[in-house]
């Protein structure tokens, strides 16, 4: 099965995001969304560490060790960028004030349920951070992720079985097979890679599947 790279997804996600958009891009994958977003379109990057106006990863020699975001990797700062208090940050994020957001996930469930910090797992170290708030306090919730774990078990399922950040909060799950939008339960297809079909969807997932614009 052809499958996407992790910047070909990231690529997806940065075509969807509209003209004069404020974002968050989690930790891990949906940072590289910052690195494909069309440099004619005016997208306002926003991380939880207490940046507005990031741009995207710094070339080896441009690195300051002082700017990185939420994730402690180095970025760049944008014209008109800004710094300030992580409360404030957060108070953007909790305040609906961001137009989407961008998150990793363990598992997404066909409700729009996102379980991302915990799998529950005796060994597995939590990481809550800002997901939470996010999750809530954003307008629009984006998860970016592979659709198979490494066992080849489906992350996208009818009930997470991983605990939850938060309920019905996810409208689009951007993945290295296909991109599915959520409503009401509905689970429907689109942008499917090369060779891949809605049966073959259905049965990766278990479950039935709507093929957009058709």
């Amino acid at each position: 099965m052809n499958k996407l790279s992790r910047d070909q997804i990231a690529a997806r996600v940065a075509a969807d995001i509209p003209e004069g958009a404020y974002v968050n891009l989690g930790i891990g994958l949906p940072t590289l969304v910052a690195n494909h977003l069309p440099a004619d379109r005016e997208v306002i990057l926003h991380s939880e560490n207490g940046i507005l106006g990031m741009g995207k990863a710094p070339a080896p020699e441009e690195v300051d060790g002082d700017l990185i975001n939420a994730g402690k990797q180095p970025v760049t700062l944008l014209e008109g960028g800004s710094f300030f208090h992580h409360a404030d940050s957060f108070g953007m994020m909790r305040g609906g004030h961001l137009d989407v957001c961008v998150l990793g996930a363990f598992q997404v469930s066909t409700q729009g349920d996102l379980a991302n910090w915990h799998t529950g797992a005796a060994d597995a170290i939590p990481a809550v951070g800002g997901a939470m708030d996010l999750a809530l306090g954003a307008k629009n919730v984006f998860v970016m992720m592979e659709l198979l774990t490494k066992s080849g078990e489906s992350k996208l399922v009818l009930q997470c079985t991983y605990p939850l950040t938060a309920m019905k909060c996810v409208s689009r799950v951007y993945t290295d097979v296909a991109t599915f939008e959520l409503s009401d339960g509905m689970v429907s297809a689109r942008d499917l890679v090369e060779g891949v079909s809605v049966k073959q969807l259905e049965e990766l997932v278990g479950f039935p599947i709507n093929l957009l614009g058709q």
